[in-house]
Parts: structure tokens; C-alpha cells; sequence
């Protein structure tokens, strides 16, 4: 066998060639490519999984009420509907009680502020003493039902002075009065329930009012 001469004829050293293993290599140049990407794939399921969690098991985390507790809510719905109702109808019937004795009342005071000069006109009469048999008679069923209708005479000698129901016709000073007080009911007022149909003319007594 021949073996390899240089230039110069002498037998020269044999050469050495290098073989690469590319499989091996490429192998290992690919592990952190295929790690990486494995790492990439795992994440990519865990967020998937977590997404179909949230749009498919999310209402599991808030429980639904039970068709029992869904009718037991609308029937506290309904029963307060029902008491409101019944406290708006209550406070109308309260309303137009008051509004009907309210009309009435001024429906008798007015009625009964025509029959005044008539009442004035028996009093007078009966000062008099012209009151008499079947007059009389006469007289004392029209008080009875005046009174009975509402009507309520007022006016005492002697009882504080209010401008509110009095109506003062005279006045008189006196040192020994600390304020104005009726001292004769000229006439004497009325009143039904609330309302005054008239005040009592009388006279006042009271300190003097200047120094």
C-alpha cells in the first residue's frame, strides 16, 4: 500500500479528518427551543382551561335560588303591594270622613248663623217675660235643637278678655285689675264645634294703659 509523500518524496504524516456528528449537535441546539415551546403549550391549555372555567362554570360560583325561594320573594313583593294599598285606601277613607263632618259643620254653622237673630229675638223676649203658653213651648224645642245640632252659647262675667271671641263694646280702668277681664256679657257669643259664628259683645274693665 502507498502511503502519502510530501513534496520532497518523504513518506508524510497521515491526515487526520474531523467528522462532525451534525444529528448529535442539532439535537442538543434544539432542546431549549423545544422546552421553551412545551413551556409556551402548557401555559396556552392552563388559560384556556381558565377561560372556558369562567364562561361555562362562573355561575356555579353564585348559587341560584330554588323555585321555593323564588316564590317565597314574590310573595313578600306582593304582600307589601297589598299592605301600602291598603294604607293609602285607609288614609282616603280617613280623609273624606274629615272632608264630609268638615262640609257638614259649615253647612249647619251657616244654617244655624241665619237663626241667630232669631235666638237673640227670644232672649229678648223672654227678658221681658213675654214668653208665655204655647210660645213657650215654641222656644224651648228651637233651643233644644240648635243645641243639638252643634250650637254652643259662650260668655261669662268675671272670665278673662280675648279679642279672639270677645268683642269689647266698653272699657273701663281699675287700679285693682291686673288685666282686662268681661264684666257683663251684652251679648253672648256662639260657636259650632271649630267654628265661631259669632263673637260676645261685652263689657271690659282693666288697668289703665299709660302712666
Amino acid at each position: 500500500m502507498n502511503r502519502p509523500t510530501d513534496g520532497r518524496g518523504h513518506p508524510g504524516a497521515p491526515s487526520l479528518e474531523i467528522v462532525r456528528d451534525g444529528r448529535r449537535r442539532g439535537s442538543q441546539d434544539s432542546l431549549p427551543t423545544r422546552a421553551a415551546a412545551r413551556r409556551e403549550e402548557q401555559a396556552e391549555r392552563a388559560e384556556g382551561a381558565e377561560r372556558a372555567s369562567a364562561s361555562h362554570g362562573g355561575t356555579d360560583l353564585v348559587p341560584q335560588p330554588s323555585r321555593e325561594e323564588a316564590l317565597r320573594a314574590q310573595l313578600r313583593e306582593r304582600t307589601a303591594d297589598l299592605q301600602r294599598v291598603k294604607a293609602e285606601y285607609d288614609n282616603y277613607r280617613k280623609r273624606v270622613r274629615r272632608d264630609r263632618l268638615a262640609v257638614r259643620e259649615i253647612a249647619v254653622a251657616n244654617v244655624l248663623g241665619r237663626l241667630l237673630p232669631v235666638l237673640d229675638a227670644l232672649a229678648e223676649a223672654d227678658e221681658q217675660g213675654e214668653v208665655e203658653g204655647g210660645f213657650e213651648r215654641v222656644a224651648e224645642v228651637l233651643r233644644s235643637e240648635v243645641a243639638a245640632l252643634g250650637l254652643e252659647p259662650f260668655g261669662t262675667a268675671g272670665e278673662p278678655f280675648d279679642p279672639f271671641v270677645h268683642e269689647a263694646v266698653s272699657y273701663s280702668y281699675s287700679d285693682t285689675l291686673e288685666r282686662p277681664i268681661c264684666t257683663e256679657i251684652l251679648r253672648p257669643g256662639h260657636r259650632v264645634g271649630d267654628h265661631l259664628l259669632r263673637p260676645a259683645q261685652v263689657a271690659v274693665a282693666g288697668p289703665p294703659t299709660g302712666p
